[in-house]
């Protein structure tokens, strides 16, 4: 008996944009489940492990600044990092439909202490300045931050909700909603929106866990120190720094810092 071949596990996520007619709102839905391994897989080889409370949040704004991205037009690159007070730890996440990236990690060390708990958004496109804001937020609950961030910075509402199996809906108000439909939604009506509402598939886009560091994209950042190594390295053969953006670490030598001050010449 021939054995079944098993189906090949998805490497991405797939966020579809779903226009839900009569309502006039979009459905943004995805299952994050490839992106959750993805984030295991970044952490086992990093070699952390953050505690589960810590952990949920950190997923929970991937999966909503993923929904948001799709929501938005494809150009865009957003950034969201949610300074907390207790625990006093900062969230970051940031993304781009164009490279069809998510990342994100933990700030835990050397975090300053706010007076109040802030969203820090900021939004690049290509050729234009940075557009950013800050709202406050009174919860450690990304599924709130982005409705605060929709009435505030959208300046329309949105509402995102926790369904099974590691899938996330962002509902985003459009001209003329239906706003009575859409302040009584519930995860269970959400889940069943496809099946009770008539509804249309207007686009889908493809995300994955990944940052793009490198190396050779540390270096520029250590330009300052071309000069003077041992002020950067002092006794040392090596510098351990790590990615921003995803926690990676790389091992810096002062031969690494040499190369970079010849490529740099050469330019």
């Amino acid at each position: 008996m021939q054995e079944p071949v098993p189906e090949p596990v998805q490497e991405f996520t797939k966020t579809e944009s779903i226009f839900v007619r009569h309502r006039n709102c979009l459905m943004v839905r995805a299952e994050f489940t490839p992106i959750f391994t993805d984030y295991y897989l970044h952490l086992m080889d990093i070699g952390e492990r953050h505690p589960e409370n810590l952990d949920t949040t950190l997923k929970d704004l991937l999966a909503t600044l993923t929904l948001h991205l799709t929501a938005r037009p494809w150009a865009e690159t957003i950034a969201w990092t949610a300074n907390l007070r207790a625990p006093r730890v900062n969230f970051f996440a940031t993304g781009s439909s164009v490279h069809e990236y998510i990342t994100g990690r933990l700030f835990t060390k050397d975090v300053r202490e706010p007076d109040r708990n802030f969203l820090y958004s900021q939004t690049t496109t290509q050729g234009k300045e940075p557009r950013t804001s800050t709202i406050e937020v009174d919860s450690s609950d990304p599924i709130e931050w982005l409705q605060h961030f929709y009435d505030q910075s959208e300046q329309r509402p949105g509402r995102a909700f926790r369904l099974q199996n590691d899938t996330y809906v962002l509902i985003a108000a459009q001209p003329d909603f239906d706003e009575e439909w859409f302040g009584a939604l519930d995860a269970e009506q959400v889940a069943k929106i496809t099946d009770n509402e008539q509804t249309k598939v207007l686009e889908t886009r493809r995300f994955k866990f990944s940052c793009g560091c490198s190396l050779e994209r540390i270096l520029p950042t250590l330009s300052a120190w071309k000069d003077k190594p041992g002020e950067l390295f002092g006794d040392d053969a090596t510098l351990s720094l790590q990615c921003p953006r995803c926690a990676k670490k790389y091992l810096i030598t002062r031969d690494d810092l040499g190369k970079e001050s010849e490529e740099k010449d050469q330019d």
